[in-house]
């Protein structure tokens, strides 16, 4: 009984089941290994961008910089691209309260960062799904193997034994194993991508409230 022929066995059901598993398997790799480089490039870029930012250099050079480069712009460029640009829009207009464009400057910065987080947790709650529902929908496969196979064995009027019952319960529970091995992975690689973009949005508002720090003491000494 190798499992090839198990399957190939199956009823029509329970081979339903294993298909729907095997492509919610194969879709759930794929957003494995996607988010895994996304969120890599994205841990790099932010340690790229902040090492130039505290470096201590010009702001507007920096912001000249990150701006241009989408291609290279990380989470925490956007967000002080934006913060930035609403900070020179403003000052250039001549903005009299400090208070109002600190304001603003935060609103800019917290509409990017809400971009920002859907971006890093998209396609994410796909992976929550696959990981609950495969091993519910591996066991209903499971059980529908299980109640053809005693099924068929009350239709028959030879003698029950474990030769003549064997094959429809593996097959059944094949469907079981396959809801596992959909589920595992994506379980794993959920609360893998939840931590690290739990980390990365903490790193966003921290470097935003340090931002506003920065933009509010250059307000005071321009008053001073």
């Amino acid at each position: 009984m190798s499992i090839i022929s198990l399957v190939m066995d199956a009823s029509l059901v329970v081979q339903g089941v294993m298909l729907l598993l095997l492509l919610a398997s194969l879709a759930s790799w794929s957003i494995i290994f996607t988010k895994y480089q996304v969120l890599r490039k994205e841990n790099k870029l932010t340690k790229q961008f902040e090492k130039q930012f505290w470096a201590g250099g010009s702001m507007q050079k920096l912001y000249n910089q990150w701006g241009a480069e989408t291609k290279k712009s990380s989470g925490m460029s956007e967000i002080f691209v934006a913060g930035y640009r609403e900070y020179q829009r403003l000052s250039e207009r001549g903005y009299a309260n400090n208070n109002d464009l600190l304001d603003a400057v935060q609103r800019a910065m917290r509409v990017e960062l809400s971009r920002e987080i859907d971006h890093l947790e998209s396609q994410i709650p796909t992976l929550a799904t696959v990981g609950s529902t495969s091993p519910y929908v591996g066991l209903f496969g499971t059980v529908w193997g299980i109640m053809n196979s005693f099924r068929a064995l009350g239709l028959s009027t030879q003698q029950a034994t474990v030769a003549s019952v064997a094959p429809g319960i593996a097959e059944a529970l094949v469907a079981t194993a396959m809801g596992l091995f959909a589920a595992i992975p994506a379980v794993i690689a959920y609360n893998r991508f939840n931590t690290q973009v739990e980390k990365l949005v903490a790193q966003y508002e921290i470097f935003m409230e340090e931002f506003v720090s920065i933009i509010n003491r250059q307000l005071t000494i321009g008053e001073a």
